[in-house]
C-alpha cells in the first residue's frame, strides 16, 4: 500500500496516453457516468472540476444497476469498473447496449472489457492489480481525455498532466502519521463545503476500507442545521476533521471556524485541513493523497492489513447470480 500511494502521482499521464485514441464520434449534450464503489468516484470529481471551471457539462451520476431514466441519445453513457465484473456496471451496459447509445466504457479487464472487444464497444484498459479505491489517477486522466476526444471540454489537461512532477505524496507523509495517532479509537468524521462535499466523501471511504474503521462525512452548511446536536453527548467517540478551502464562501469559512470553536468548548476533538495550491486538480489529489497517508498509518496502528476488503468480497460471493 505504501508503495502504491509514492507511485499515485504517475498515474495521470499513464491514464490520459492509454486513453488518446479513444473517441466516440457524434455531438453530446450531457454525460451519463456509471459506477459503483471506487470505480464512480471520478464522477464527483469531475463534477467539481466543472464547477470550478464554470463548464455547462450536465453529468448524471449512476450509482445502480441500468441507467438514469435521463439518458437518451444526446448523451455520452461511459461506464466505469476497475475490476470489469462489477455486477450493477455490467447491467448498465446491456441496458446501453440494448438502447443503442453511444457508450465506452474504462476498465482494467475482466467480464466488462471482453464485452466491450466482442461488441466493438470503445474502451480505455487501465493497469490492473490496485484496489479500486487507489486507482483514481488513472480514471479521472482516462476520462478527461475521453471528453477532450468527443469535444464535450476543451484541451486543457496541462494542470493534470503536471500533477506528476508537483504532486509529491511523500512530503504529506508525515502529517498522516499524525492524524493517525490522534484517530486511533475515534470514529473519523468528515466535513468540508458543499462544493468539496465530495472530497469529505471520499475521505470516509479511504477509512471504511484502507482502516476498517466507520466513518462519516457531512457538509456545510448543511450540517450546521443538524448534526451539531448529537456531537457533544458522544464527545468521546469521533474526531472531526474538517476540510478548508480558502476558495469557499465567505460564511461558510467563517461557519467552520466557529463549528471547530463550538466543539472544542464542549470536549469534541477537531482539526481543521487546509487545502493546498491554487489549482483544483491540485486540491483534490493532494487532500486525497492525505487521505491515501491517513487511513494507511491508521491501519498499521490497528495492526491490519489495509489492502483487502474481505467482507466486501464475501457479500459479492453470497449475493451471487
Amino acid at each position: 500500500m505504501r508503495k502504491i500511494i509514492l507511485n499515485f502521482n504517475r498515474q495521470f499521464p499513464i491514464g490520459i496516453k492509454l486513453a488518446k485514441k479513444v473517441k466516440i464520434p457524434g455531438q453530446f449534450e450531457a454525460l451519463t457516468l456509471g459506477g459503483v464503489g471506487g470505480s464512480a468516484l471520478v464522477g464527483d470529481l469531475l463534477k467539481i472540476w466543472l464547477e470550478s471551471y464554470k463548464i455547462a457539462l450536465p453529468v448524471f451520476l449512476h450509482r445502480d444497476y441500468g441507467l438514469p431514466y435521463q439518458t437518451d441519445q444526446s448523451h455520452l453513457v461511459v461506464l466505469i469498473s476497475y475490476s470489469g465484473n462489477t455486477e450493477e456496471t455490467l447491467f448498465s451496459f446491456e441496458q446501453a447496449k440494448r438502447k443503442d447509445f453511444s457508450l465506452c466504457c474504462i476498465t482494467s479487464g475482466g467480464r466488462l472489457y471482453q464485452l466491450c472487444k466482442k461488441n466493438k464497444i470503445p474502451v480505455v484498459k487501465i493497469p490492473s492489480g490496485l484496489p479500486p479505491r487507489m486507482s483514481i489517477g488513472y480514471q479521472f486522466s482516462a476520462l478527461m481525455q475521453i471528453l477532450v476526444n468527443c469535444g464535450m471540454i476543451r484541451n486543457n489537461l496541462k494542470n493534470l498532466l503536471n500533477l506528476e512532477k508537483n504532486l509529491k505524496p511523500k512530503k504529506l507523509e508525515k502529517e498522516g502519521k499524525r492524524l493517525a495517532k490522534k484517530l486511533l479509537n475515534k470514529i473519523p468524521l468528515i466535513y468540508a463545503s458543499r462544493q468539496r462535499e465530495a472530497i469529505a466523501r471520499i475521505w470516509k471511504i479511504k477509512f471504511n476500507e484502507n482502516s476498517k474503521v466507520p466513518a462519516f462525512w457531512n457538509f456545510f452548511p448543511e450540517l450546521n442545521h443538524n448534526e451539531l446536536v448529537g456531537l457533544e453527548r458522544f464527545k468521546d467517540y469521533f474526531l472531526v476533521l474538517i476540510l478548508k478551502d480558502p476558495a469557499d464562501h465567505p460564511r461558510n469559512l467563517k461557519r467552520m471556524e466557529l463549528t471547530a470553536k463550538i466543539l472544542k468548548e464542549r470536549g469534541v476533538g477537531v482539526e481543521i485541513l487546509n487545502f493546498e495550491g491554487k489549482d483544483i486538480l491540485y486540491k483534490i489529489f493532494s487532500s486525497l493523497l492525505l487521505a491515501d497517508w491517513t487511513s494507511f498509518y491508521l491501519a498499521k496502528n490497528y495492526k491490519i492489513d489495509p489492502l483487502p476488503v474481505k467482507i466486501v468480497e464475501e457479500f459479492k460471493k453470497r449475493l451471487g447470480k
